[in-house]
């Protein structure tokens, strides 16, 4: 398992507490252009990878800022630290153009955390991509960099909203697609975003939870990953 704390800075931490403002006031899209209505996920290619963790492959551990442990066949990350990031991987394995997909159940957690999925991570720069969403109905498509400022590839740098992402849902599938220069997300099968970068063409995939600065409560559980190669 792979951890770190406070790399999301600047514009992600003001994305947060944007975040916060919008779970406690119930604010729309804070003045974002209004979303493009959502498509069906395509149909992919062969698959990769295919766990429903009825055994352990993915990173785990425990310490004072998280915990990522196999739960009845899940894999569940609790965050104890604020604005804290703990990812877990399969493997060391560098993919690209490729499909993925879990099933993140929200176990009423925090509305400012955010989960979802990771691709293309390099490991001698600590760089990657990533894909989430927050239980108060929010996604970003964005790259990490370490040492760097988060950049949010959506929405013109901003957190938006989305009807496909469900206030407080019990379960979300989230999906994505990190292709050559193409990131695209998919909540429920829905496409909800696409964006162009080339800053990374491969690199290995992950599952993430991210505490917010309010949160008080990170609890996400997942299950059912698959990995497809990407038609």
């Amino acid at each position: 398992m792979n951890r770190k704390v406070n790399i999301f800075l600047a514009i992600a931490c003001l994305a947060l507490a944007a975040l916060a403002c919008n779970a406690v006031t119930g604010a729309g899209n804070g003045g974002n252009t209004p979303n493009a209505p959502a498509t069906e996920a395509p149909q992919q290619g062969k698959v990769i990878l295919n766990d429903d963790f009825s055994s352990s492959q993915w990173g785990t551990g425990t310490d004072k800022d998280s915990s990522v442990e196999y739960v009845n066949q899940a894999l569940q990350m609790i965050v104890y630290t604020k604005n804290y990031f703990v990812w877990s991987t399969p493997n060391d394995t560098d993919y690209e153009n490729v499909h993925l997909e879990a099933t993140a159940t929200n176990n009423q957690t925090d509305p400012t955390t955010a989960f979802g999925l990771m691709c293309h991570q390099q490991v001698t720069s600590d760089a990657f991509y990533y894909f989430a969403i927050t239980p108060a109905g929010q996604y970003a498509i964005a790259k990490a960099s370490i040492a760097q400022d988060d950049v949010i590839l959506t929405n013109n740098g901003k957190w938006a909203n989305s009807d496909a992402v469900k206030s407080n849902a019990a379960s979300y599938r989230i999906g994505a697609d990190c292709g050559t220069g193409t990131l695209t997300l998919y909540i429920d099968g829905q496409q909800i975003a696409s964006v162009s970068d080339a800053s990374y063409g491969k690199g290995g995939v992950a599952l993430f939870t991210w505490s917010g600065e309010e949160a008080t409560n990170t609890d996400v559980t997942f299950d059912d990953f698959v990995l497809r190669e990407l038609k």
